[in-house]
């Protein structure tokens, strides 16, 4: 049975992690680890004895990948972080996703600029995944506001599933081998062509273990001359993409979330997109509970004016509880939790670092 709620909140001094029982009254702060630094990904890796990952990328010191076998009460680097090879030209600038693979030491990591890597050995070891990273559009790409970063990885069987900003989705369905830019109906608001072969900002990838040919987007929205861009869904595993941003107060965000228990329920965080802030000074996060059809507001404890924080693209999870809670951190050092599915926000720590990235687990 599941004993505590795990949360790594990976900011721009460290990683902090939290602990609660799995009635999340009140949640035990540690860290910082990697203190100093900023940290984009994290992974609760649940398979067998759980472990905690999180990168440590400075530009000074070099790339590490930190992890835990006690559920962060201490970290240790691994013995090696992922690499180019010395003739491919690029160098490593961050790492932007950590994700568990099929074998119990089998981990997946996208980093910057966008190229993927995968270990066998639990994060010892790291090898370069050459039908994405030597793509033939790889060098084509563009870096985004954040960065040229590769910040989704999505398994399901052969088929795996990668976010880029700016590249697009990109699809395999032979296990990694070979990957193909998956983009029809993803907008782009940026370049002449509205819907280009591959380029589009993409901003974060969803979907539910029950519902794999299922995936939620959310893209670079908020260009008033190709509205509704900004959120999508596909039913035929990342083939075609349609727009599910109507009722949406801004179609423009960075994380998107589905709910544990059920494929139909997903939740956005709108911004403004000119400013990356919350609309009208009052944030909000926004759900569906009919696979984007209709969206309703969900404030009900968060501030009602004057607030102008931004959430991440990696800043929101939500746990797997019967009645599961939603978690967000801000860039002004905010973490919230919205129990019962995020109907009603209550603020855990309200003077952490700026927070990149948040993930949650069960153990």
């Amino acid at each position: 049975m599941p004993e505590r709620v795990i949360l790594c909140i990976g900011t721009k001094k460290g990683l902090f992690v939290a602990e609660a029982p799995k009635t999340r009254r009140s949640f035990a702060l540690r860290g910082p680890f990697g203190s100093g630094v900023a940290v984009y990904a994290a992974l609760i890796d649940t398979r067998g004895t759980p472990r905690l990952y999180a990168s440590s990328c400075n530009a000074f010191f070099g790339m590490k990948v930190l992890r835990s076998t006690d559920l962060g009460k201490s970290f240790q680097e691994t013995k090696s972080a992922p690499a180019f090879p010395k003739e491919d030209g690029r160098a490593l600038a961050n790492i932007w996703s950590l994700e568990a693979g099929a074998g119990r030491d089998d981990l997946w990591c996208g980093v910057e600029p966008a190229s993927l890597f995968r270990s066998r050995d639990a994060g010892d070891s790291w090898e370069i995944v050459p039908g994405i990273s030597d793509h033939p559009h790889a060098r084509k790409w563009s870096p985004g506001n954040g960065g040229l970063c590769m910040h989704t990885i999505l398994r399901d069987g052969n088929r795996v599933h990668l976010g880029i900003s700016t590249g697009g989705h990109y699809l395999s369905e032979d296990g990694g081998a070979t990957f193909t830019a998956s983009n029809r109906g993803i907008g782009a608001g940026f370049v002449p062509d509205p819907f280009p072969e591959f380029g589009q900002c993409v901003h974060k990838i969803a979907r539910h273990p029950d519902a794999p040919g299922r995936l939620y987007l959310q893209n670079h929205g908020g260009w008033p001359d190709r509205p509704g861009i900004g959120v999508a869904r596909s039913d035929d595993h990342g083939h075609t993409w349609r727009s599910i941003a109507k009722g949406l107060p801004s179609d423009f965000g960075f994380p998107i979330v589905v709910h544990p228990h059920d494929p139909d329920t997903v939740y956005v965080l709108p911004l403004e997109p000119q400013t990356r802030t919350c609309p009208g000074g009052a944030p909000a996060v926004w759900r569906s509970e009919n696979g984007g059809d209709s969206w309703g507001r969900l404030a009900r404890g968060l501030p009602k004016k004057e607030s102008f924080f931004t959430v991440q693209r990696d800043a929101m999870d939500i746990d797997e509880l019967r009645s599961p809670a939603l978690y967000f951190g801000t860039t002004t050092g905010q973490l919230w939790m919205g129990r019962d599915g995020g109907e009603d926000w209550s603020c855990l720590f309200d003077s952490l670092p700026p927070i990149h990235c948040v993930k949650v687990a069960v153990v």
